[in-house]
C-alpha cells in the first residue's frame, strides 16, 4: 500500500506542476472555456466503427456480449446460447485467438470511408472489455499484438486513414473495463481509491494520444463512478494544454457519472441522441446502420438495418439542429465491413456528392423545420447568402410545394440541387408569408440523387410571426 500511495503523490505532483504552468486549469469552469476547434463543426458526417473481439461470438448484445454472459444478472439467451455451443470450461478470453481479423485490408476501409463522404472516423481503441486495439504497454496479452491477430490493428487504420485520405481519425476509449480487479477493487471500495484510473485508464489515454495523435477522443464507459475518480479534468487539462493534439483535438461529454450533456466539447448525452430542436452547444447524434447493434451481428436480418431514406433523415435532421452526425458499422471479426453497411455508406457519399453545400460547413438556420411541411428541414451557408431546404419525402400527385418558413423577395431564385431544370418557376404565399415552389417541370428520372432533395434558395428572409421556431420530431 505504501508504494502506491507514493506512486498517487507523485502523479498529483506532476499534474500540480503541469497545471501551474498552463492555460487551463484541471476544473470544469476552466475547460470549458477552450474554443471547439473549426474542423470537427465544419465536417456535420463522421463514421464510427465498433470492433474488438466481441465481433467474434457476434451475438445479442454483441459488443456486451461478455457483460451480459458472466455480468450481475446474466442474460439467459447468452447463457443458453454458451451453454448449447462451448464446453463447460470456455472463458471469454478463449474468444481472443479467433479475433484473427485475416481479411482486414485497413486500405480498403479508408477507401469505402472516404467514398461515404465522411470527414472523420472514430474506431474503438478499447471497449469495456479491455482488450486493446493496439499493442498497449498496460495491457499484457489482452491486445491485439500479443493475441489473436498479431498486429497493431489501429495503428494500421490511423495510417491508412492519413495517407490515402482526407479524412480526420480519432479513437473511442473505454474508461472502465467490466472485470478488471484493480476497477473491481476501487468499485469495492466505493471509489475512494483510484488504483485502476492511475495505472490504467490514464497511462493507456495518454498511451494513444502521444502514438497516435487522434483529433477525437470518444470516452465511454464513465457512468458507475464520477468524474473525480478517473480524474478527467486533470487528463484534460493536460490534453489541452501539454498534449501534440492539444490545437486540434476534441473531446465529447463522458467524463464521469452527471458530466454528459454537462461539459465537453460537444455533447453526446446518450446514445441515439436527436433532440430534434436546435441547442446552444455543439452536439452529436451517434446512431447505428444495424438498428439493434453497435457490432456485427450473425443473426442480423435485413429488416434491422436502416433504409437511406432513414439515414439521410437522421442526418438532415441533425444537422438542421447544429449537430454532427456519428455513422455506426460493425466490422467482421476476419476484418471485412459486410456489404450492407458499405452499400449505406456509398448511398450517402452519393447524396453528399450532390447535396453537401447544404451539410458540410453549414449553420444552422432561423428556423429548423419547416412551418407548413414538417418534412422540409433547413439549413445556411455561413454567410447566409444561401438557405437549403432538404425535403425527406416527394410528395405525390402534385405540382407545388409550398413553404412557410422563407420569405421571398424580387430577386429570389429557387434551384433544386443535382437538377437540371434550372431555376424554378415560384410564387409568395399569401397571408403571413412563404412561398409556393412549381415543381411541374422537374422530371425525377433526371435527377442525380434518389433520396432527400435538397432546395437551394438565395436573396431570402424568414416569416417574421409568432410561429413556433423549433418543432419537435
Amino acid at each position: 500500500m505504501l508504494n502506491i500511495r507514493l506512486y498517487n503523490i507523485l502523479i498529483d505532483l506532476c499534474l500540480i506542476f503541469v497545471f501551474t504552468h498552463s492555460s487551463y486549469l484541471p476544473e470544469w469552469s476552466s475547460l470549458d472555456t477552450r474554443p471547439l476547434p473549426n474542423w470537427y463543426d465544419q465536417s456535420k458526417v463522421g463514421i464510427f466503427v465498433h470492433w474488438g473481439v466481441f465481433s467474434v461470438p457476434s451475438i445479442n448484445p454483441e459488443a456486451w456480449m461478455w457483460w451480459s454472459w458472466k455480468g450481475d444478472n446474466p442474460n439467459p439467451d447468452t447463457v443458453a446460447f454458451m451453454n448449447k455451443n462451448y464446453p463447460p470450461d470456455w472463458t471469454y478470453a478463449d474468444f481472443a485467438p479467433q479475433f484473427r481479423a485475416e481479411f482486414y485490408d485497413p486500405n480498403e476501409w479508408a477507401d469505402i470511408f472516404a467514398a461515404s463522404g465522411a470527414k472523420y472516423v472514430v474506431l474503438t481503441s478499447k471497449h469495456h472489455e479491455g482488450y486493446t486495439m493496439w499493442p498497449s504497454k498496460y495491457s499484457f496479452n489482452w491486445n491485439a499484438m500479443d493475441v489473436g491477430p498479431k498486429r497493431d490493428l489501429l495503428g494500421d487504420l490511423a495510417n491508412a486513414i492519413r495517407s490515402r485520405t482526407n479524412i480526420t481519425f480519432g479513437l473511442y476509449h473505454s474508461m472502465y473495463e467490466w472485470f478488471h480487479p484493480l476497477y473491481l477493487e476501487d468499485k469495492k471500495n466505493g471509489f475512494k481509491t483510484q488504483f485502476f484510473p492511475n495505472m490504467k485508464t490514464l497511462p493507456e489515454l495518454k498511451e494513444i494520444v502521444e502514438t497516435y495523435k487522434p483529433s477525437v477522443i470518444w470516452s465511454d464507459g464513465d457512468w458507475e463512478a464520477p468524474d473525480t475518480y478517473w480524474n478527467s479534468t486533470g487528463f484534460l487539462a493536460w490534453l489541452y494544454n501539454e498534449s501534440p493534439v492539444k490545437d486540434t483535438v476534441v473531446v465529447n461529454d463522458r467524463w464521469g457519472n452527471g458530466i454528459p450533456c454537462n461539459h465537453g466539447d460537444f455533447y453526446t448525452c446518450s446514445d441515439h441522441y436527436n433532440p430534434g430542436h436546435l441547442l446552444t452547444h455543439k452536439w452529436e447524434n451517434c446512431f447505428t446502420i444495424d438498428k439493434g447493434s453497435w457490432g456485427f451481428r450473425r443473426t442480423a436480418k435485413l429488416g434491422d438495418f436502416i433504409t437511406i431514406e432513414e439515414l439521410l433523415k437522421e442526418l438532415v435532421t441533425t444537422v438542421s439542429t447544429g449537430g454532427n452526425v456519428l455513422i455506426n458499422v460493425g466490422p467482421t471479426s476476419y476484418g471485412k465491413i459486410a456489404p450492407i453497411f458499405e452499400e449505406r455508406l456509398r448511398q450517402m457519399g452519393s447524396w453528399l456528392k450532390v447535396n453537401g453545400e447544404a451539410i458540410y460547413s453549414s449553420v444552422p438556420w432561423k428556423y429548423q423545420n419547416d412551418t407548413i411541411n414538417s418534412n422540409v428541414w433547413y439549413t445556411s451557408s455561413k454567410d447566409g447568402e444561401s438557405v437549403y431546404g432538404s425535403l425527406l419525402i416527394w410528395p405525390n400527385n402534385t405540382t407545388e410545394i409550398t413553404l412557410g418558413a422563407p420569405v421571398s423577395s424580387a430577386s429570389t431564385t429557387v434551384t433544386l440541387l443535382g437538377s437540371n431544370a434550372g431555376p424554378l418557376k415560384w410564387r409568395a404565399a399569401s397571408g403571413s408569408g412563404g412561398i409556393i415552389i412549381d415543381i411541374s417541370n422537374i422530371k425525377m428520372y433526371s435527377l442525380a440523387s434518389d433520396w432527400t432533395w435538397v432546395f437551394k434558395f438565395e436573396h431570402i428572409s424568414s416569416v417574421k410571426s409568432k410561429i413556433k421556431k423549433h418543432e419537435t420530431l
